[in-house]
């Protein structure tokens, strides 16, 4: 049976978690998005939804492994090991909350696009630094990397077949 704090961590993994999932709920597909062009091989938006929540409940376990796994307690709940490796986890979640602000709040696909490439990086640093804490959190976020890849191929597909609908960044001057 689970300890009382481990099940404590997990919920606040969870609530990191779901904290940046809110901002996919509040900027969504609007009239811009439906507006502009995509690719063939784009999902159905009914599907994004219930990918994200697979993918942020991985992304929430690997990281309550890797606390766990790495000595994390009521105790000592960031050991110096797990220092590096979740500091790269919060910074992962952070650019992937950032990203829907910026694609359909801001309407900058370009904008998301460096946002989903830092996502895709700071990912690939926090498997590499959990791969010294834990297997099986290693492992759940190479299953959400697949995905992030994805989401950043489909990304820079968008910018490609919108390039004529970026905002301008400042007036031009004549």
């Amino acid at each position: 049976m689970m300890e009382y704090e481990s099940l404590i961590a997990l919920g606040v993994f969870a609530v990191i978690c779901l904290t940046a999932a809110s901002t996919g709920a509040k900027y969504g597909p609007d009239e811009w998005y439906r507006s502009i062009d995509k690719p063939w091989w784009i999902p159905p938006n009914w599907a994004f939804a219930p990918a994200w929540m697979l993918f942020y409940t991985l992304l929430a376990v690997a990281g309550w492994v890797a606390w766990r796994e790495g000595g994390g307690s009521a105790a000592n709940p960031l050991p110096a090991a797990l220092f590096v490796p979740l500091a790269l986890y919060v910074l992962h979640v952070i650019t992937n909350a950032v990203w829907s602000p910026l694609f359909f709040g801001m309407h900058r696909i370009d904008y998301a696009l460096i946002d989903s490439a830092a996502m895709w990086l700071t990912l690939v640093a926090t498997i590499f630094a959990f791969a010294e804490v834990s297997t099986l959190a290693t492992w759940l976020l190479v299953i959400y990397l697949g995905w992030v890849t994805f989401a950043f191929l489909l990304n820079l597909s968008v910018l490609r077949l919108n390039r004529d609908r970026l905002p301008e960044t400042a007036p031009t001057r004549h």
